[in-house]
């Protein structure tokens, strides 16, 4: 049997489609073979980071301009961490389903799309966060003079991170309506589930600072910045209750849930 063009042209056992396959974790790779979308997204997301990197300034020309670019490297590797981790999602998503079905084609190029858009929303936000931690030591290009426009950051910053966060989950989503074609165990059906409402949970913050940023009054529009922060508390949480959960039902099967 064959896996065609909708699961990376990777051929498989009829008798048992998982058989030969690599697996990593409870997952199995079933896009073993690098598609001509994968090579697209990647470079996509390369040319994303490139713009990322012009867009930190032109190279220094002396020590003092140096001393500043470097203040500016915090920036740069808060925004360079989001597009890692949204590259990163794709990345395994392809690994473990290899689906190279159309509607997984408009997903990914819609992803591309708004996070090459979403880059200098990126820049901005990152700059003025590092500037607001640091009480203005790490540098801001980035200036507003008015309580509206940081509302319009906030809320443009919302919806490219929401819509970013939405691709992801629509591609899990779509790998999970496909489980019997792609023979996903039980294992890789319940963690596909927590994937998605894990994404989920993360793109709804950008919902939430939407929100502060159009209704909130003015002495409290940074709450539409800092609701992010909330993120680090209900992940882990996360984490640690959907492990529990995956190790009641699976107990042989290990902790491993990469």
């Amino acid at each position: 049997m064959t896996i065609g063009s909708e699961h990376g042209c990777q051929k498989v056992s009829r008798d048992d489609p998982l058989n030969g396959l690599k697996k990593s974790g409870h997952f199995y790779h079933r896009g073993k073979d690098t598609t001509r979308l994968e090579a697209f997204v990647d470079a996509a997301f390369a040319f994303a980071l490139t713009l990322l990197v012009i867009s930190f300034d032109a190279v220094p020309q002396s020590y003092d301009e140096l001393m500043i670019a470097l203040r500016a490297s915090p920036a740069f590797l808060f925004a360079f961490c989001i597009l890692a981790m949204f590259w990163i999602a794709h990345r395994n998503w392809s690994i473990r389903f290899g689906l190279d079905t159309t509607f997984a084609t408009l997903v990914s190029l819609a992803l591309i799309f708004v996070l090459l858009v979403y880059v200098y929303p990126l820049r901005a936000m990152a700059t003025a966060a590092m500037s607001a931690l640091t009480n203005g030591w790490l540098p801001s290009e980035f200036y507003i003079d008015d309580v509206s426009k940081a509302r319009g950051l906030f809320a443009i910053y919302g919806v490219g991170f929401f819509v970013s966060n939405l691709c992801v989950v629509s591609l899990n989503w779509h790998a999970l309506r496909r489980a019997h074609d792609l023979a996903l165990t039980p294992e890789e059906r319940l963690l596909t589930r927590y994937e998605i409402l894990a994404w989920s949970i993360v793109g709804s913050s950008g919902l939430v600072s939407l929100i502060l940023a159009v209704t909130v009054p003015d002495r409290l529009v940074g709450l539409a910045g800092w609701s992010y922060m909330g993120l680090a508390v209900v992940m882990p949480t996360f984490g640690f209750v959907t492990s529990r959960q995956f190790s009641a039902r699976f107990p042989d099967a290990g902790t491993d849930r990469s």
